[in-house]
């Protein structure tokens, strides 16, 4: 069964007018890809590759110099589809004198929702993001990782179905990292597309489905996390503990009776989140959302 396109890009170019040397800049060289609906998708690069620009074409803040890229079979500056998503910016602009509360009301009166409902939302949405004992505080007061943790609640107030978050770990501890990734995790479970921009590759590779990486503005690799992370030239074996003297064996088994080469063995490693997480989550609890 094909699956459906939620965002379709084919043949993205982008020019920029020269500035004081008056040359142009080639942003994007014609890159192609698409996002499925219900799928957490990541764009990666580095500073320069045209992650940006895409981002602002996609919110129909930028027009592209060639190429088509749609969002529901639609052009990005359609109002409709404005209406559908929801965008969490690198830097979250707050008013810093609102509490968190006001602070979604606003949000919500602006996508034009009725009273009633962007208060249910918001209470939920404020819940959800861990900042219950903090909702009533000015956002001045709040740390950087509590802005970003209302930011993405101002996203999410109208309960879009494309959810655009760049950078939405950026200031977090690693509780509240791997909050936020749950929360990613949540969305995709409640049918939203999510579309990621981050730095961390550990949080792209946890969370989302497939990925594409730009560099210098052309499509350097795209598909599943799972495909382009495998070496299919390797193949590992995982065991319950062993003596070194059983190590031993096996190594001379594989080498001389398998003909194969043995590239190390040794005790496998997990990820430092997570020995960080079972640590001070075993030690002091759930995490409490002030991050």
């Amino acid at each position: 069964m094909e699956q459906q396109a939620v965002i379709t890009i084919e043949g993205l170019v982008k020019v920029y007018r020269g500035g004081f040397s008056g040359i142009p800049v080639k942003a994007l060289k014609g890159i192609s890809f698409d996002i499925h609906r219900g799928e957490v998708f990541g764009l990666l690069g580095p500073n320069g590759s045209g992650k940006t620009t895409t981002i602002k074409i996609l919110l129909g803040l930028l027009f592209a110099t060639a190429g088509k890229c749609t969002i529901f079979g639609r052009e990005p500056s359609n109002v409709e589809v404005k209406k559908r998503i929801g965008f969490l910016p690198e830097e979250s602009y707050l008013y810093r004198f609102l509490n968190a509360y006001e602070t979604l009301d606003f949000y919500g009166a602006l996508s034009g929702m009725p009273r009633k409902l962007r208060r249910e939302r918001a209470r939920k949405l404020i819940d959800m993001v861990g900042l219950s004992e903090a909702a009533d505080r000015p956002l001045k007061g709040y740390s950087k990782g509590m802005s970003r943790r209302i930011g993405l609640a101002a996203a999410l107030i109208s309960d879009p179905e494309l959810v655009i978050l760049d950078e939405p770990t950026s200031g977090l501890d690693p509780i509240g990292n791997r909050e936020i990734k749950d929360l990613i995790l949540r969305m995709k479970g409640e049918g939203k597309t999510v579309l990621l921009c981050s730095h961390l590759l550990a949080d792209v590779e946890d969370v989302c489905d497939r990925i594409s990486i730009l560099s210098r503005g052309e499509l350097a690799a795209n598909g599943p996390v799972s495909e382009l992370l495998s070496r299919t030239d390797r193949f590992e074996l995982v065991l319950e503990s062993m003596t070194d003297e059983e190590i031993a064996e096996l190594r001379q088994f594989v080498s001389e009776r398998q003909n194969k080469k043995v590239f190390g063995a040794t005790h496998p490693r997990r990820k430092l989140e997570d020995l960080f997480l079972e640590v001070v989550m075993e030690r002091e609890g759930r995490g409490n959302g002030k991050s």
